[in-house]
């Protein structure tokens, strides 16, 4: 069973320069994840860049199903104001 600490770990040492807010019940997780690499991609990819870091986990089943907002800082930013 994962934490989401954890999951949280593995995306920002995944995907440099971001931060990441995981919760969730130990297989169900929520993620907020704001990263410049999402910068011009849509969803699919966004989503795609995060699976790839997480992919060894989601596959041994270890981390059963994560939802996620995806954000440029820019969206970020704005969705704060």
């Amino acid at each position: 069973m994962m934490e989401p600490d954890k999951i949280k770990q593995l995306i920002e040492a995944g995907l440099p320069e971001t931060r990441a807010e995981v919760s969730g019940d130990g297989r169900h997780f929520q993620a907020v994840i704001v990263s410049p690499a999402f910068q011009g991609k849509p969803l699919l990819q966004r989503h795609r860049l995060v699976y790839s870091v997480l992919e060894q986990h989601i596959h041994s089943d270890e981390l059963h199903a994560l939802s996620m907002q995806t954000l440029t800082p820019e969206q970020w930013e704005a969705a704060q104001g």
